[in-house]
């Protein structure tokens, strides 16, 4: 088995573990976020809390995202084909998109609330209950928002990532909903529960403000990260027999990466030492970036300097 072969198949084995990861992400996502909005809906109706109303808005949302991450991840999931040569990574960056739509508006909607109730105090019923069930909601979050961060430092998905976002705002809100509860139903502070409801509005509205420059990167097909490139080139020129890289271009769509450069060998060596250089470069390479795809070009050492100075 060639060194190119030895490494293909290894990445559809890391791929079929990454897939089953996001799918399984997706899944608990949706279920989580059903149970949670029945609860909330329940304690909203007995409290009144505007911050209640807010991180329940919040869960209707996580769920509707949750949902077409689920959609977006199979589609992400599928396999390039002749219309679709660098696969459907990218519908994760477009479901990201589509998630801050409806997270905006949430925003929105809780800020409008929220001033009405500070124009017109209202006090919090039943302060006990929406305190229980927040508690629950907190441990339940921090169990899927732990297992989201391992598929996440797995995969690297967007669209997991991106509902892991959601899923951690969720952990404060729910934070601030006690304090509010306690503040408004216990000490009467009733312009604690309104105020805390803006709090629950701005770090939604910040949420997805980073779904959107995340989503956008991968649209506009950014560079990796410097540290990524940077280890690259390290693996890259580890190889004994290579003399330099140069026109590394990387960019990702969903989990996939793209990763191209020019390898500078020998001028002297044979066609199929290069070829077998490049085979053995990009086996490391693919080992460093399971799931990534490749593409050497071999050209003579110090040949970019040559082109360049023939420019001029």
């Amino acid at each position: 088995m060639s060194a190119s072969d030895a490494a293909k198949k290894v990445i559809p084995d890391s791929a079929a573990l990454n897939a089953r990861l996001m799918r399984r992400a997706t899944y608990a996502a949706v279920a989580v976020a059903i149970l949670l909005i029945a609860m909330k809906t329940v304690v909203y109706l007995f409290t009144g809390s505007v911050a209640m109303l807010g991180t329940l808005l919040d869960s209707i949302l996580d769920g509707t995202a949750s949902l077409i991450n689920l959609f977006a991840v199979r589609m992400s999931l599928t396999p390039a084909d002749d219309e679709h040569r660098f696969g459907h990574g990218k519908a994760e960056a477009l479901a990201g998109l589509g998630q801050s739509v409806f997270i905006f508006g949430s925003a929105g909607y809780i800020t409008f609330e929220a001033v009405q109730r500070l124009i017109e105090p209202a006090p919090v019923q039943n302060s006990a209950s929406g305190i229980a069930v927040t508690v629950f909601a907190i441990a339940l979050t921090l169990v899927l928002v732990a297992y989201q961060r391992h598929v996440v430092s797995q995969t690297r998905s967007l669209a997991i990532e991106a509902d892991s976002i959601h899923y951690r705002g969720d952990l404060l809100m729910n934070l601030s909903v006690i304090a509010a509860l306690i503040l408004s139903g216990y000490l009467g502070l009733h312009w604690a529960d309104p105020v805390f409801g803006l709090l629950v509005a701005g770090l939604i509205a910040w949420s997805a403000a980073k779904i959107v420059m995340n989503a956008l990167d991968q649209l506009m097909d950014r560079e990796l990260s410097d540290e990524d490139r940077e280890r690259i080139k390290t693996i890259a020129l580890e190889h004994p027999e290579v003399v330099n890289l140069h026109d590394l271009r990387t960019r990702s769509a969903g989990i996939h990466s793209f990763i191209q450069f020019h390898l500078e060998l020998e001028r002297d060596i044979t066609l199929m030492d290069a070829h077998r250089i490049s085979d053995e470069v990009e086996k490391a390479v693919m080992k460093a970036f399971p799931g990534a795809e490749v593409i050497i070009h071999q050209d003579p050492a110090g040949m970019e300097k040559l082109t360049r100075l023939q420019r001029i």
